[in-house]
C-alpha cells in the first residue's frame, strides 16, 4: 500500500501535553494517537509494527518449548486474595464490582491465574516441566502515566510463567529464557546483554 493511502498521516505538530520521547515520535510518524493519558490508538502502521514484534516474540519463546495461552483480563477477587495480592495491588489494580456485585480487577498481571490454572490441570509431576505464555493488554493505574508507551495505564505485555520439578531444572530453563530474550532483542536490532 502506498503511505499516500495510508490512515494516519504524518505530523508537524502535536499537542504540548506530550511529555515522552518515544510517544511524540510514534505520534509525530503516524503510528500512535494519544487517547489520554498512558493510554494509546495503534493507528495502522503502529499495529503492523505490534504484530510483527509479537511474531518474533512467539518465534523465540515457541523455540524454547513456551505453549501460548490465554488468560482473561478481567479476574475474580478470591484468586488475589488468596496469595494476599488484593489489597497490596489496589493502589494500582482497576478494582470495581460488576452488576452482580461481584469484585473483580483488570488484570496487572497474572500469576494468580496461571497458577489456579495449573492446580485443575497438572495431574502429575511427570507433567513437568511446563511453559506458558501469553501475549495479552494489561491494565495499570498509574499515578504518572507520563512515559508514553512504556508504562502507561493500558500496555501491551508478554508474560512467561515455568514450573518444574527442581531449582536445578529452573535454573536450566531460566538460561534459555534469557537467551531466547537477547535473540529477541538481536532480531529487533536493539543492544541486548
Amino acid at each position: 500500500m502506498k503511505q499516500s493511502k495510508l490512515f494516519g498521516k504524518t505530523k508537524r505538530d502535536i499537542s504540548q501535553d506530550e511529555k515522552s520521547i518515544n510517544s511524540e515520535l510514534l505520534t509525530k510518524a503516524g503510528f500512535i494517537e494519544k487517547q489520554m493519558a498512558g493510554v494509546y490508538n495503534y493507528l495502522p502502521l503502529g499495529l503492523r509494527t505490534y504484530r510483527k514484534i509479537e511474531n518474533i516474540i512467539r518465534e523465540e519463546i515457541n523455540a524454547i518449548e513456551g505453549q501460548e495461552i490465554m488468560m482473561p483480563v478481567l479476574q475474580a477477587k478470591e484468586l488475589w486474595e488468596q496469595t494476599g495480592r488484593w489489597q497490596e495491588m489496589e493502589p494500582i489494580m482497576y478494582q470495581f464490582k460488576d452488576h452482580h456485585g461481584s469484585e473483580v480487577g483488570l488484570g496487572t498481571t497474572h500469576e494468580e491465574v496461571v497458577v489456579d490454572i495449573v492446580k485443575k490441570h497438572l495431574t502429575s509431576y511427570k507433567d513437568l516441566p511446563i511453559y506458558l505464555y501469553q501475549i495479552q493488554t494489561k491494565f495499570r493505574d498509574e499515578k504518572r502515566a507520563k512515559s508514553g508507551l512504556l508504562r502507561g495505564r493500558e500496555f501491551g505485555m508478554k508474560d512467561l510463567y515455568s514450573f518444574h520439578t527442581s531449582e536445578e531444572d529452573l535454573d536450566q530453563y531460566y538460561q534459555k529464557a534469557h537467551d531466547a530474550y537477547i535473540k529477541i532483542f538481536q532480531r529487533m536490532g536493539l543492544e541486548a546483554f
